[in-house]
């Protein structure tokens, strides 16, 4: 069978390899050696095998790349621009106005609720796109959680609902510290929060399709990280 790269697939790397993004799959562009175009080189949300829908193959993942947990070190370069958003619910119509808003990209981190419409966002996009499980994706294999490093930053995604997080983040924020987080991306609420209390930094985008505080106006938010290394979240609205 074919390599993974000449099936045209992205492939997750250990950091000592030479990924452009280490530890991530990548897409790449048109021009490069193995890829067809913007279809071809994706892998399942989940990280597990699928077939290529450009070449028909499988690509074999390394156990560790389908753990969900430890994706490793993400190079910063200049600095990095990240789309936060959750809770979508299968109506995709603000997802991609944000999208054409704020293109270009270097990730997008969906904190779960996304129903199904995984392959649909991730194949819509010209960045790396991470999800983790909500309470509603049912019959899903996405991972219920992530932790990578950004920088200086340990950062942890989970949807929220199974720290009571429709009470307040303090449980949240107490288990972030025991991970040794510094940034905890969560959903679950549809109301956006940036909170930088207790030694933790937590933001919840709220939704972009069921938003429940005052005005209701779909939300996100936008994590940028400058020259200097340094996160700066801003919630937006449509």
């Amino acid at each position: 069978m074919s390599s993974p790269e000449k099936a045209g697939w992205a492939v997750r790397r250990r950091p000592d390899e030479r990924p452009e993004k280490a530890g991530w799959a990548v897409r790449r562009r048109p021009d490069e050696q193995s890829g067809e175009g913007r279809m071809s080189g994706l892998k399942r949300p989940d990280g597990r095998p699928g077939e290529d829908r450009m070449s028909g193959q499988r690509a074999d993942v390394p156990e560790s790349a389908e753990s969900g947990v430890d994706y490793g070190s993400i190079q910063m370069g200049d600095g990095m621009k990240i789309l936060i958003v959750s809770d979508t619910h299968r109506k995709n119509e603000n997802y991609w106005k944000v999208l054409r808003l704020h293109s270009p990209l270097d990730m997008v981190i969906h904190c779960g609720d996304s129903e199904g419409s995984e392959s649909s966002l991730n194949q819509g996009s010209d960045c790396q796109v991470r999800f983790v499980l909500g309470n509603n994706d049912y019959f899903s294999s996405l991972p219920q959680e992530l932790e990578f490093q950004l920088g200086k930053y340990k950062v942890w995604v989970t949807h929220g609902h199974s720290y009571r997080v429709s009470l307040g983040n303090d449980w949240l924020k107490k288990e972030a510290r025991a991970k040794g987080a510094d940034i905890v991306l969560y959903g679950h609420t549809h109301r956006p929060v940036v909170d930088y209390s207790k030694g933790v930094i937590a933001v919840n985008p709220g939704s972009l399709s069921y938003p429940r505080q005052d005005g209701r106006r779909p939300s996100y938010v936008v994590m940028e990280i400058d020259r200097k290394g340094e996160a700066h979240f801003t919630i937006s609205y449509l």
